[in-house]
């Protein structure tokens, strides 16, 4: 790999502020997805390299929770700059592990970096409360006071900015970390390992385990009493597991689980703003994303055009090697999800949807997939009842607003939601009506680090960003005190 700075590319967990092996000597490949080339070997990590790194997390807790907030704001603030500098070499190590474009790759970088200055900033802002007291010699006093070590859990496709949106809140909050990053996209998260070193993270309180079996590894962080928060991203399924898993030691968790975002366009919409949103939510990473519009809705006065234009659009995008300039969708992440989809689209087309535009794999092979177009889609298939995560645009026709809101809400998700209007009190109607954590109204560009991301119903719970990303990661503390009244 062509970097600036090789030093970025690790391959050892990192333990204690060391980097080390495996305690088996086991490594597993990272490999490129667009031309299945190895790009690295990292350890294949078991639970007792996961226990070794909370215990290295649980020496280095006090130290840090005792640091004030200023001086932890100090090295996440070096550790945003170090980012921000190699953002280039980072870019390249996530293009090449992950496979989205590298331009695009390079933006995550520098989003994923907005967290780490937003929480430096917000851990000097975790205020407590003097309650007014009951009686005339008491004082009630609640502090926040960092949760302990933290376990996270990070996904495949935003391997740079799942990792900064979650480690940042935690050590700005004064906890320590064990990250597992995904068993495809380590090496993204280990260059960050890197800097956080070089930003001078203390010893033990960021480190990072790889692994090519996650289950040894999640049981470790679920099971193991000092972990006292648990932050997960990925499946519905397997953050059902881990919840459960953590009831036996009452474990703080947060999970960002998966979606079913409806994309809903009505006939008073701006149709041109309404094509660039769905454009940049539905196809950016090929579709990779959780909060990736699944199923489109159009109201049949305008269902026609806008599928036309859609189609077009569509068929227009180039789809190529990540590092092109011109290429704007690179490959799936693995044959998994690239056989998902292909078996969406087949069901959906024998059930009666049409292709209007792609389908099928590209001429370019490996885990390439054509960007598609369907129209004529139900909402009784199963891509509109399961997330399609590929570059499949799935389109229904609607009659009225009360009709497409039941079909919105018709699924166990609840993460995100979009819709095009120009009409102020359907705005307002459709955003409190729809059953999700976050809304897009003539927007389909939501994340930002000022604001709270997350789901509701099966998506999961808690909130990453914001000024409530921070509260993951605190205990509030009631403290009563007595003997307050003047002597006589």
């Amino acid at each position: 790999m062509n970097l600036n700075d090789k030093a970025l590319l690790r391959h050892l967990n990192l333990i204690g502020g060391e980097w080390c092996a495996a305690s088996s000597g086991e490594q597993h490949p990272v490999l490129d997805p667009s031309s299945a080339a190895e790009l690295a070997s990292v350890p294949a990590s078991d639970g007792t390299d996961a226990n070794r790194a909370i215990e290295s997390a649980k020496d280095a807790f006090k130290a840090w929770a005792a640091l004030t907030a200023k001086d932890r704001a100090a090295v996440l603030k070096r550790w945003h700059v170090l980012i921000l500098q190699h953002r280039e070499d980072l870019g390249l190590i996530l293009s090449r592990e992950q496979g989205k474009p590298l331009q695009e790759a390079i933006g995550e970088v520098v989003y994923g970096a907005q967290f780490v200055e937003w929480f430096a900033e917000e851990g000097k802002r975790v205020y407590g409360d003097v309650i007014p007291a009951h009686s005339r010699d008491r004082r009630l006093v609640v502090v926040k006071e960092p949760v302990g070590v933290a376990a996270l859990i990070t996904p495949w496709n935003l391997p740079s900015a799942m990792v900064t949106r979650k480690v940042a809140p935690a050590l700005a909050a004064g906890c320590t970390v064990v990250l597992k990053p995904s068993e495809d996209t380590p090496l993204s998260a280990l260059a960050l390992g890197e800097l956080a070193l070089r930003a001078g993270v203390p010893p033990g309180v960021f480190n990072i385990v790889t692994t090519a079996t996650p289950a040894p590894v999640g049981e470790a962080f679920t099971s193991h009493p000092a972990v006292r928060k648990l932050s997960f991203t990925g499946s519905t399924r397997v953050g059902k597991l881990l919840m459960a898993q953590c009831a036996g030691t009452v474990k703080k968790v947060s999970l960002e689980l998966g979606g079913n975002a409806a994309f809903i366009v009505f006939d008073d919409a701006d149709l041109d703003a309404a094509l660039a949103g769905l454009m940049a939510v539905k196809f950016r990473n090929a579709g990779q994303i959780c909060i990736s519009a699944n199923r489109i809705f159009v109201q049949a006065g305008i269902y026609d055009r806008f599928c036309a234009m859609v189609t077009e659009a569509v068929a227009n995008l180039r789809v190529g090697d990540p590092l092109a300039p011109a290429t704007q969708q690179g490959p799936l992440i693995n044959r998994a999800a690239l056989d998902k989809v292909k078996a969406l689209v087949e069901e959906a087309t024998a059930a009666g949807a049409r292709v209007a535009t792609g389908g099928g794999g590209h001429e370019l092979g490996g885990l390439y997939y054509r960007p598609t177009v369907l129209t004529g889609v139900t909402s009784q298939m199963r891509m509109s009842q399961e997330e399609i995560f590929g570059p499949v645009a799935p389109l229904q026709r609607f009659v009225d607003e009360a009709e497409v809101i039941a079909q919105a809400n018709d699924t166990p998700y609840g993460l995100a939601g979009y819709f095009y209007s120009r009409d102020v009190g359907r705005a307002w109607r459709v955003a409190e009506a729809l059953e999700v954590g976050m809304v897009g109204v003539n927007e389909g560009t939501l994340s930002t680090e000022l604001a709270p991301f997350g789901g509701i119903k099966e998506s999961g719970f808690g909130r990453e960003g914001s000024k409530y990303g921070i509260e993951d990661y605190v205990e509030t503390k009631f403290i009563c005190f007595g003997g307050i009244a003047a002597k006589a």
